[in-house]
């Protein structure tokens, strides 16, 4: 660890699958596994994953997103799904609900990125917004558009989290290098 890097507790991240199916045991959580995954692949200092799956709705949603953020004390909170346009889908909704503010830029890079890949992109709302001291990111629930979305956007998350109090992470800089502005 070198001088500037603040000596921090292991980084918690949460990752909340939105699923009624899931939920319900139906259908096989791929989207928790692929987040988590893509996590400790690229994240380097220590980080605490804790995985929920919820069913889809505005209320249900908003209210894992709360207890993760300020029981758990989560620093980021990835939530999988609920983005598209289908009735259920109210995880934008949720998080609207809960965040002190709301960074669309997030949601911008995440659906160019992913409109490169397919052109269907265009219907997903993802967003991110702050809660405190937690970032929320939405992402959809396909593994590889999850993948597609988070190199779209996390060279932003670690200095995001130092501005709004959150733990220090640092990445792998060969695959994702972080951007912290120079001192």
């Amino acid at each position: 660890m070198t001088a500037h890097m603040p000596a921090k507790a292991a980084a918690r991240i949460a990752i909340l699958t939105v699923s009624d199916r899931a939920s319900k045991g139906e259908y096989q959580d791929r989207g928790g596994p692929a987040a988590e995954e893509w996590l400790r692949r690229i994240i380097t200092t220590p980080i605490e994953i804790l995985r929920r799956i919820t069913p889809d709705g505005r209320a249900a949603v908003a209210r894992e997103l709360s207890d993760l953020a300020d029981n758990w004390q989560a620093d980021l909170i990835l939530a999988t799904g609920g983005t598209g346009p289908s009735p259920r889908d109210q995880t934008p909704e949720a998080m609207a609900d809960v965040i002190n503010m709301e960074l669309p830029g997030f949601g911008e890079a995440m659906r160019t990125a992913n409109g490169r890949v397919v052109a269907t992109a265009i219907l997903s709302r993802q967003s991110a917004g702050v809660r405190g001291k937690t970032l929320i990111i939405t992402l959809p629930g396909s593994p590889n558009a999850i993948a597609t979305s988070l190199e779209a956007v996390f060279a932003a998350v670690p200095y995001c989290l130092d501005l709004i109090g959150g733990a220090w992470v640092e990445t792998y800089p060969a695959i994702i290098k972080a951007h912290r502005p120079k001192t």
